[in-house]
């Protein structure tokens, strides 16, 4: 096995490598010079379609068909997008692997998933008009040139806003970079524009000259993080000066008589230049080291590091980790390189490994972490295990080590070579791999249909699977080409019990497919009806939506599924639709009943409900405030009952009600017209111009007629709805009280006889505070008791005539009663009706 130091430049003081990741990458007819060539960030994809600057040969009508081909790193062709949408001005990758695929029209797709399908935006602002030249990316937008200078800004893929930056010269761009708003200095996307021989800096805002003198400048790039930005001069210089464009840091003279087709960052650290097949490294204070291939070479800048892409191999360079430089340097005397050396002797059984253990006994803790995190850096599975056996000798010496890192890096390590392996193509780094998160790992496998590793890498690492197991679902969906039947019972069968698959987005894909079938019958497995009402609305299952929304119980779901169909469907469809289903039917007439009383009316009729659509209008019109409205409301309402004998009470109570308002229009004409037939009697407190009766029932407005003497009227009222003679006699009592009509009250006390007895009348009158008259109906109380007629006697303040009711009925102890009641001369009456009864005599 070659030691690790094999591959290492030393560039300066620092050490870069070159590691071989995949071979016999492309196929050799296909001419990678002829294409241009973009890599997803984070070891992802590569995108490559044809340069239309340059001439092809010709193979065919198939092979001269335009495509942008999808590969992994190590060359397997993961999807071909065919294309015939014009000139493609721009191309790039996300950070979480979209393709943006820019026209020269203005026209942008998004490619979502590496399998084709998209979401497409324009640019706007005269794109279309002027043209793109050229895109430029970041990790979640990019900038578009356009053929009048303009730049125009999408800071977001998932919602585009194309947005103008400041308007630059119009003089031509020779060339142009940019800078993330995450590491700006105005936190906004920057623009670097070479123009003539200087430079601009362009933001939302503003276009400032940077008073460049030394271009033109053939490339500008900046480094990963925005800290350092290298410049490519006329005359085969590269200048790197910092971020804040405030120190030039170093000057390389390539000594170049051609510019090189490509310049890039390799990580933060280093500047590369390429030619055709040859590639200058150059590092700090303009040092350079110098690599050829034989064949065309393509670079593709990541976050820690560079791929180096030919026909036949694919690289990746980068500055060699600090803890593998202090372990494999040759020479190093560290304590990670004498633990990795203990452990090898260990291995050769050689008594001299625990003499280098107790050399490095006072560091041993930071040798072991040192060699674990040089584990993770390598790409060699002979040397990860070397590194992590020596750790795991140095953590078994040591009293206490925590073994948290030892045992994560182990994990890591095994998802790593998992991914990196040559079938799956994603060579990712340690960094790489902590930076993208494993949740995005298995995203990416998951759009690569690599199931089965995404499920066991989830289980591995205890991750949830539910997105694995719906998009396998989905997969299968659009592709199989078996009967609905099957697929569905195939996908049950596979996900049923699967904690958190959503069926619903499966249906949704089925959907989209155009297997409405297949769709609703994979709905039918989603539990949760707010998922499901939706699609089915969406798919037009209409009734199947409401039936799932009923079921759900949740009026909210039920009440959006009406309303839908109210706005969809004719009146009466959307009565037949909910007249077998006695809950929709109840929701629509509890909120028509508040909203639309016209579609409840309609609801009524269209269901044959007479009474519930009589009562409907009947209570319109007892809520009317004009009155031939409310009539004729009331008569409608008796209409609707006038085929049915089950209802002719309430016909004859409706018809009763609307002769009542008549009668009492007839009162307000006459009676306002006509003030001299009011009563003359001056007791009256009720003048009959300030009082209404419409509206008023038949017992107050006998009531309101007999307080204003009107007793012909009152009696007609009585006579017409049949008004009881107890109810009449308290009405006529009330009325009388209420309007002060003492002598009419007295003038019925000679009345032999009352349908309501004479207590009440004396307790009306007694409340209304005239006693003399109250006293007046005490003697016609016969059938109250000798003690009750005392307490009414007493009530009305009349001593004497309660001391004679006892002496009459010759109750002493009542009488006594009395006499401790009274004062005054009635006590002496009273006294004098004591003495007069026997004694002994009750």
């Amino acid at each position: 096995m070659s030691k690790p130091t094999a591959n290492w430049e030393k560039v300066g003081d620092k050490f870069y490598r070159r590691i071989e990741l995949y071979r016999n990458i492309f196929d050799t007819d296909l001419e990678l010079e002829n294409y241009n060539v973009v890599g997803a960030p984070y070891s992802g994809a590569v995108a490559i379609y044809r340069d239309e600057d340059k001439i092809h040969a010709y193979r065919g009508t198939q092979a001269a068909k335009s495509s942008i081909d999808v590969y992994s790193c190590a060359g397997t062709l993961i999807r071909r997008i065919n294309w015939d949408k014009g000139s493609i001005k721009g191309l790039g990758w996300s950070e979480d692997e979209k393709l943006l695929v820019v026209t020269e029209d203005g026209t942008v797709r998004c490619y979502y998933d590496l399998q084709g399908d998209f979401v497409p935006f324009t640019l706007g602002h005269g794109a279309d008009e002027h043209g793109v030249q050229s895109c430029r990316f970041w990790s979640s937008g990019f900038v578009a040139l356009l053929g009048n200078n303009h730049l125009i800004s999408v800071s977001r893929y998932d919602e585009p806003r194309p947005k103008l930056l400041a308007i630059p010269p119009p003089d031509p761009v020779v060339s142009w970079a940019i800078i993330p708003p995450a590491y700006s200095l105005s936190r906004s996307v920057e623009v670097i524009l070479a123009i003539g021989t200087t430079l601009y800096v362009v933001d939302a805002t503003d276009a400032e000259d940077r008073d460049f003198t030394a271009g033109p400048f053939r490339h500008i790039s900046v480094s990963p993080r925005g800290e350092f930005l290298a410049f490519y001069t006329d005359d085969g210089k590269v200048w790197v000066v910092s971020g804040d464009w405030s120190e030039k840091l170093s000057e390389y003279n390539s000594r170049a008589k051609t510019v090189p087709k490509d310049m890039q960052w390799c990580g933060s650290n280093a500047v590369v230049l390429a030619w055709e097949d040859e590639v200058h490294l150059i590092g700090p204070r303009s040092v350079a080291t110098k690599f050829y291939y034989d064949a065309w070479v393509h670079l593709l800048p990541d976050v820690d590091g560079l791929r180096l892409l030919t026909n036949d191999v694919c690289e990746y360079l980068q500055k060699v980790p600090d803890e593998t430089e202090e372990v494999f340097r040759l020479g190093s005397e560290t304590p990670a390189a004498n633990l990795l050396e203990a452990s090898n002797l260990l291995d050769q059984k050689s008594p001299k490994a625990d003499d280098l253990i107790q050399l490095i006994r006072p560091s041993l803790a930071g040798a072991v972490d040192t060699c674990v995190k040089a584990a993770g850096h390598e790409y060699n599975i002979h040397w990860q295990k070397s590194l992590l056996k020596a750790a795991s000798f140095g953590k078994s010496v040591l009293d206490l080590y925590s073994s948290d890192d030892f045992v994560d890096m182990c994990e890591t390590l095994r998802v790593l070579n998992a991914v990196r392996f040559y079938e799956i193509g994603l060579p990712l780094s340690y960094n790489q791999f902590k930076r993208l998160t494993p949740e995005k790992l298995i995203s990416r496998l998951t759009n690569r249909h690599e199931y089965l590793l995404a499920l066991r890498i989830s289980e591995y690492l205890h991750l949830p699977t539910d997105k694995i197991h719906v998009h396998w679902a989905q997969q299968k969906v659009r592709v199989s080409t078996a009967d609905e039947a099957s697929i569905c019972n195939l996908i049950f069968r596979k996900l049923h019990g699967k904690p958190g698959v959503s069926f619903e987005e499966i249906a949704r894909t089925a959907y989209d497919e155009g297997r409405v079938r297949l769709a609703t019958e994979l709905l039918n497995y989603e539990p949760r009806a707010g998922k499901q009402v939706p699609l089915l609305l969406g798919m037009k299952e209409d009734t199947i939506a409401l039936d799932k929304a009923i079921e759900s119980g949740d009026t909210d779901l039920i009440y959006h599924v009406l309303l839908h169909l109210r706005k969809k469907l004719p009146l009466a469809s959307f009565f037949r639709v909910i007249n077998s289903r006695p809950v929709a039917t109840a929701l629509v007439e509890s909120s028509a009943w508040y909203q639309d009383k016209e579609v409840l009316k309609d609801l009524y009729y269209q269901d044959d409900r007479r009474l519930d659509g009589s009562n409907l209008l009947l209570s319109e019109a007892l809520s009317a405030t004009d009155l031939p409205a409310s009539l004729d409301k009331l008569k409608l309402a008796s209409k609707y009952l006038q085929d049915s004998k089950d209802y002719a009470f309430h016909r004859q109570q409706l018809d009763d009600a609307a002769k009542l308002l008549r009668m009492q229009e007839t009162f307000e004409k006459d009676l306002n017209s006509n003030p001299g037939t009011s009563s003359a009697n001056p007791s009256s407190s009720v003048s009959p111009g300030n009082s209404s009766f419409i509206g008023l029932s038949a017992n107050e407005t006998v009531f309101h007629l007999l307080r204003q003497s009107h007793t012909k009227r009152a009696q007609k009222i009585i006579s017409e709805f049949r008004i009881p003679e107890k109810t009449a006699a308290w009405l006529k009592l009330r009325a009388l009280v209420s309007a002060r009509h003492w002598t009419e009250l007295e003038e019925l006390s000679k009345q032999k006889k009352s349908p309501i007895g004479w207590e009440p009348f004396f307790n009306e009158v007694l409340a209304a505070g005239n006693t003399r008259v109250a006293s007046a109906f005490v003697p016609k109380c016969t059938g109250l008791t000798v003690a009750e007629r005392v307490e009414m006697w007493m009530k009305c303040g009349l001593v004497v005539k309660a001391g004679e009711e006892a002496f009459r009925a010759k109750d002493r102890g009542l009488l006594e009663e009395v006499r401790g009641r009274a004062s005054g001369s009635a006590a002496v009456e009273v006294e004098r009706l004591v003495g007069l009864l026997p004694v002994g005599r009750r």
